[in-house]
């Protein structure tokens, strides 16, 4: 009988840092250690960060990388944890063909003991390693202490007939995965599905290691859990915070020993905090204290305002009330009750007079003199972000940017859109769940996030309220002229969301949508404008780019849209009750400031020694992977 204990070391990394992943693995390797772990495992590509994308094709990055590797290593063994098995996800190299591989080593004993390359390279939806990195072609089995353990790597487990297929003829004790997937709605349940399916394979437990935190344009949520053999769920970590998870393997055990298991969030608490996550981490790792946005009163503002209250703190939120002559007092009252209840900056900046100016040389009409007003606004949020050095967030919904309804250089303007996946009906609901736990006591930060693991409430809300209610209440309108009403130029919200992600989501067309139960007229409305046939009355902007699984908020080009994902999707990967799934794009940067230092400044400060890799060795001899 063979005891060992694992060590899921779910960690936020940051693409390029290699010093700061580094120092976070050995701060998690202790913790191992000092909880009796054999072995820990942390999540895909965990020293040079996920997704690292062209960063891995500069060899400097990769002989860094490597160097950085052994580095831990002796490291480790030197501050005595030589007998702790780790293992980590970095990029190596194919010499062969000189390409970079997605690869898994184990450092052990002060070196690099084993190594596994990925075999299967995602190709859809945010992924695009296949472009990127050479596959791996051997399956590897570790023996510690006895144990036989089988490894793969995120996509390695998607895949029938994969690694994990050749793997379930070793007679191994465990299966051990690292992954940086993605958060989608409905995610966590398609992978416990499939780690159960994958358990039975091999005949053993399963452990799976999930990447958390915020990179770009994308979002993960942890969630790291094992599955006995049978699909018992025995230890699950809790989703968008950092952990440490333990399970203890019993070799000759019918059944494991079941260990902590966290309990899931509400529906809406999931995708509100994975939208908040998004924020906070797209400003810490590009070097941003707060934010800046426009607050009109209506609902998307608000909520974006409660989110990035939420993701820095109000005092770190600059809201800007831009009224024009059309702007209603409700609005305006609705605006500065908000700023008030989340502690934020809170500026007014009436448009009137630059509009006016415009308009006695321009003379404007109809959607032009909308627009206008707009763009004048945008040209303001832009203001205060560069001459105070805040991110200037959009706060545009996924229903306008699908049917155009959105002007482009105006309310389309900022560096990050955190609600740019979620339908109008979304934001509604989420206002409403973050409202409820405001009267429950989560205050301005309270959420169990990255940063804040120890669940502190945060800072209270006056009399228990967020969201201003009429801003939820209220018939959403641009107020762009008298009277005005969303519903003047586009379905209603209830409707329109529908039509929407079936189209959008589940790439049905006019017959599929007819045969949905929806009727002629609002089929060929909806189509026609989330398709690109804008009318004239409906303000201009880019249409939304066909779904895209698990981004964050990173704002689209103002110049292109890419339409890649989710329709795309293999089956395999949609899962039940995806339902939109924070499909968002990526693409244009905050006015070119701070992205640069992802993938220029990091690169540059650890890409030195232009030396040669050591020769790919084989993977199977514990001692041979460079």
């Amino acid at each position: 009988m063979t005891h060992l204990r694992f060590a899921l070391a779910q960690i936020d990394t940051c693409v390029g840092d290699l010093d700061g992943n580094a120092d976070k693995i050995m701060h998690y390797a202790h913790l191992a250690a000092h909880e009796g772990a054999h072995v820990v495992i942390f999540p895909e590509m965990t020293l040079t960060g996920y997704p690292i994308e062209d960063l891995a094709l500069r060899r400097t990055f990769r002989k860094a990388a490597w160097d950085k590797a052994n580095w831990l290593a002796t490291e480790l063994e030197a501050d005595g944890l030589g007998d702790l098995y780790v293992a980590v996800g970095t990029v190596g190299t194919d010499h062969a063909s000189d390409k970079p591989r997605n690869r898994m080593v184990v450092l052990h004993d002060g070196m690099v003991w084993a190594g596994y390359d990925k075999h299967f390279l995602p190709n859809y939806g945010v992924f695009d390693e296949f472009r990127i990195f050479a596959a791996g072609d051997r399956t590897v089995v570790l023996d510690i202490d006895g144990v036989r353990i089988g490894v793969a790597i995120c996509e390695d487990i998607w895949q029938d007939g994969g690694p994990v297929a050749r793997l379930a003829d070793e007679h191994i004790d465990v299966l051990m995965t690292m992954n940086g997937s993605p958060y989608e709605e409905g995610k966590t349940h398609t992978r416990y599905d499939l780690a159960v399916r994958r358990a039975a394979e091999v005949g053993a437990p399963m452990i799976y290691v999930n990447q958390v935190g915020g990179q770009d344009d994308l979002v993960f949520d942890g969630g790291s859990f094992v599955v006995d053999r049978d699909g018992t769920l025995l230890e699950r970590s809790p989703m968008f915070m950092e952990h440490l998870g333990l399970f203890d393997l019993d070799t000759d055990a019918e059944h494991q020993t079941t260990g902590d298991i966290a309990d899931l969030p509400d529906p809406d608490e999931e995708v509100y905090t994975a939208c908040v996550l998004g924020l906070k981490d797209y400003m810490a790792k590009n070097r941003f204290s707060g934010v800046c946005l426009g607050l009109s009163g209506g609902i998307d503002s608000a909520l974006v305002a409660a989110m990035a209250a939420d993701a820095c703190g109000g005092h770190n939120v600059h809201g800007i009330s831009m009224p024009s002559m059309y702007s209603s007092i409700g609005s305006k009252d609705d605006a500065a009750d908000l700023a008030a209840n989340i502690g934020a900056h809170y500026d007014v900046q009436p448009i009137e007079p630059m509009f006016n100016v415009y308009q006695g040389q321009l003379k404007l009409e109809g959607v032009a003199a909308e627009n206008l007003q707009a763009r004048i606004r945008g040209v303001i949020v832009m203001a205060y972000s560069n001459s105070l050095g805040l991110l200037a967030v959009a706060t545009g919904n996924k229903s306008e940017l699908a049917c155009g309804y959105s002007t482009i250089y105006g309310d389309a303007v900022g560096g990050y859109a955190p609600i740019k996946d979620l339908l109008k009906t979304r934001v509604w609901e989420l206002s409403r769940w973050r409202n409820r736990a405001a009267a429950a006591g989560v205050g301005i930060g309270g959420l169990r996030i990255v940063g804040n693991e120890n669940g502190d409430a945060g800072t209270p809300l006056p009399g228990g309220v967020m969201i201003p209610v009429s801003s939820i209440e209220k018939a959403p309108s641009a107020e762009l002229r008298p009277g005005q009403k969303d519903s003047d130029s586009l379905p209603e919200y209830e409707l329109l969301d529908k039509v929407l992600a079936a189209y959008i989501e589940h790439a049905h067309g006019r017959a599929d949508l007819r045969a949905d139960g929806f009727d002629e007229k609002t089929v060929d409305a909806a189509r026609g404008r989330a398709g690109g046939e804008r009318p004239s009355s409906i303000r201009s902007g880019r249409r939304s780019p066909r779904s895209r699984s698990a981004a964050t908020g990173v704002c689209p080009s103002p110049t292109r849209s890419v339409s890649r994902g989710a329709l795309a999707r293999p089956p395999h990967r949609r899962g039940a009750g995806r339902r939109g799934a924070l499909p968002w794009v990526r693409g244009g940067r905050h006015d070119r400031q701070a992205v640069v230092f992802q993938h220029e400044d990091r690169a540059a400060r650890v890409g030195h020694a232009l030396t040669e890799l050591p020769p790919h060795g084989a993977v199977q001899d514990p001692r041979g992977c460079p």
